[in-house]
């Protein structure tokens, strides 16, 4: 005959099991975002590091670790058979075994450095260490362009010229801004028409507008091109102002549409009785209560338009006052492939804008996306 399990079991069973969901789904959530955490972590920690430390270590060697240290060094007496196995301070192996590093029983390592004929013997043992040899010149070097000096290993010296990127960060700077804000400008009050204002060929329309999500960006390029050309304005600021522009306007008529039309009807018609113009109520109601779609939009542009290489390229070409840092970082790559200080160092100022302004708008961020997802 079976048992009914008692109420206070089967709460104390439901709990655990809650527990353990909640676990579960946190310790994922928490790998998860280590796992895309740690190569920005890495590349901030890298770009305080000098050149010789990222060239013979990796970035983690910043923390507290073991490490074989030499602590001796001895001559290799010349009577030995170098092409037989050799015993040395107790320890008999061959030349090659002894190149990769042998091991002693009292836990001191023996590593032949130099050739079968010349070599001597390193005595190493494990000490805790730490490469922090942190400092700003990476990023005095990438921001002012100024003369600097390295310090190779073997004691030789040579000047160098630094990257000057402020020019850079400044022009995508003049790009991002202007090209993040007149499409939400647009875009709103196109969403705000579409959502409240009738007018024939309203549904064609913004079924014109969606569908233009799904025209690829590269099939317009050409085209655009050469009427920029014809107009005069290739390679200026206005030609990228209007391609952003362009392109970024149907996600953001779409995005805004799906908030303002679910904006409460009572609220606009109350204005609109106490003689609110549309303008007025578009200015005073709709722009305030969309703030979360706005910085949702905001976000996602500022983010394509701050990253974006392709277009700056084409429309900007090769101008050195008008490169952006995009533009600016893929030179350096080109002519400094090995320098990994200087372009750890460019490539986090690069991040640095884009993670102040997606932090200081993420509160909006979830509010604006699921907005008209969600009715009833």
């Amino acid at each position: 005959m079976a048992t009914t399990p008692k109420p206070g079991a089967r709460a104390a069973s439901l709990r655990r099991r809650r527990i353990f969901s909640s676990l579960t789904v946190n310790g994922i959530l928490a790998l998860i975002c280590l796992l895309w955490t740690l190569p920005t972590i890495g590349l901030l920690v890298s770009s305080f590091r000098t050149r010789e430390d990222i060239a013979t270590s990796g970035w983690w060697t910043v923390l507290p670790h073991r490490e074989w240290v030499q602590t001796e060094e001895q001559a290799i007496p010349d009577d030995l058979d170098r092409t037989q196995a050799m015993t040395i301070n107790g320890v008999t192996a061959t030349f090659e075994e002894f190149r990769s590093g042998v091991t002693t029983d009292d836990g001191k390592k023996l590593v032949w450095v130099g050739n079968r004929r010349t070599g001597v013997m390193q005595i190493q043992e494990q000490q805790w260490d730490t490469k922090a040899n942190f400092n700003l010149k990476n990023y005095e070097n990438v921001l002012t362009g100024k003369e600097y000096t390295v310090v190779s290993a073997d004691g030789s010296a040579r000047n160098e010229q630094g990257d000057d990127m402020s020019g850079a960060f400044l022009n995508s700077l003049v790009v991002t801004v202007p090209a993040t804000l007149i499409p939400i400008l647009i875009a709103a009050f196109a969403a705000y028409g579409f959502a409240w204002m009738r007018f024939r060929g309203r549904k064609v329309m913004f079924a014109m507008v969606v569908a233009l999500l799904v025209v690829p960006l590269q099939v317009a390029l050409i085209p655009i091109l050469r009427d920029y050309t014809s107009l005069g304005i290739n390679g200026t600021f206005l030609a990228v102002w209007l391609a952003h522009t362009g392109f970024g306007l149907p996600l953001a008529t779409y995005l805004l549409y799906n908030y303002i039309s679910q904006l409460p009807r009572d609220i606009l018609e109350s204005a609109f009785i106490d003689g609110a113009s549309p303008f007025t109520i578009f200015t005073r109601l709709v722009l305030p209560l969309s703030v979360p779609a706005l910085a949702s939009f905001a976000i996602f542009q500022f983010l394509w338009v701050w990253n974006d290489y392709l277009i700056a390229l084409i429309f900007l070409g090769g101008q050195q006052n008008a490169q952006v840092l995009t533009m600016r970082l893929a030179e350096i790559v080109g002519s400094r492939g090995q320098d990994w200080h200087l372009l750890t160092a460019g490539a986090f100022i690069t991040m640095l804008l884009p993670l102040v302004v997606f932090f200081s708008l993420q509160r909006f961020f979830v509010r604006g996306l699921m907005a008209g997802s969600v009715k009833g």
